[in-house]
Formats: C-alpha cells, sequence, structure tokens
C-alpha cells in the first residue's frame, strides 16, 4: 500500500517534473519548458503556507516522487446546490510511468479529497484523460454535463494554449 504525504517547498521542482510527464503523456512532448521556472516558484509560496488554498499530496521514490496530485479550492458566489460557493479542482495528478499500477495515485487522490473535507469542500472538479478516468470512477466521480470553454489572454493574437 502507498502512504501519500502533504508536499512541501523542497518538493516543488519534483511536482512541475510530474505534471510535465502527466502533459507529455497525453498532450505529446513540448520542448517549451519557460513555465517551469513560475510554476516552482508558486508551488514553492504556496505549500510554505499551512492555510493556502493550494496543496499536493505525493508519494516518494528513492531520489524524488513517485506520483502526485494537486489541489486547489476556488470561491464563487453560492447557488443551488453549493449554497456557500466553494469547489476544489484537481490537477496534475500524475505518476512516473515505471511506477504506475501500484496505488500511488489513489493513495494521493485519497489524501487530497480527505484535504477538502477538512477545509469543508463539497463539490469537486477534474479533467480526466482516458487512463485516469476509472481511478476517479472508482472514488465516485461522475461525468457532468457542463462544457468547459476557455480563452487565453495574451499579448498576441488569442489562440490555443497547452494548459
Amino acid at each position: 500500500m502507498s502512504l501519500a504525504r502533504r508536499a512541501t517547498p523542497e518538493d516543488a521542482e519534483e511536482l512541475v517534473r510530474l505534471r510535465k510527464v502527466m502533459q507529455d503523456s497525453y498532450l505529446g512532448p513540448d520542448p517549451d519548458v519557460s513555465w517551469q521556472i513560475a510554476a516552482v516558484a508558486t508551488l514553492r509560496k504556496k505549500l510554505a503556507d499551512p492555510d493556502a488554498d493550494l496543496t499536493a499530496f505525493v508519494v516518494e521514490r528513492p531520489g524524488g516522487l513517485a506520483a502526485c496530485a494537486v489541489g486547489t479550492i476556488e470561491y464563487r458566489l453560492g447557488g443551488p446546490g453549493n449554497p456557500h460557493g466553494t469547489s476544489g479542482y484537481v490537477f496534475s495528478v500524475a505518476t512516473d510511468p515505471d511506477r504506475r499500477r501500484r496505488g500511488h495515485s489513489r493513495a494521493c487522490m485519497e489524501a487530497l479529497l480527505a484535504w477538502f473535507r477538512e477545509r469543508g469542500v463539497h463539490r469537486i472538479d477534474l479533467r480526466a484523460s482516458p487512463d485516469g478516468e476509472p481511478l476517479y470512477a472508482s472514488l465516485g466521480f461522475v461525468r457532468t454535463p457542463d462544457p468547459a470553454m476557455r480563452l487565453t489572454l495574451e499579448d498576441g493574437p488569442v489562440g490555443p494554449s497547452r494548459l
């Protein structure tokens, strides 16, 4: 059985490495790594604050991390089914290819879901890859009819972004 622990600022580089593993696995390899410096800085800052609305849970392996799940709490106006307007969002659930099928992502997800419960968050969203969908379904996630759309504001013309 895998044991997940809450990530620390020292895990930031490995969390970003695993995020790239995840992105490359379903978007294809991308040589652009310019985003990684900013992502590491953001993670270091957020993970240093125990009350931050972003956290991660990880499973270790010799020399680094084997898996992770990152989540954040988002705030909107309340509405039917969610009067307080809080929702969780899960992203960067990743496992190194040579460490898959050992329960690492499940352990990270279960720890992350417990963190959401402790914070009073009852609605949690994520986007599932075909490989990840069976895990999420086994944890109780279901498909929703809510279509996602995105606008990326940049200095140049608006166009699609990787994530």
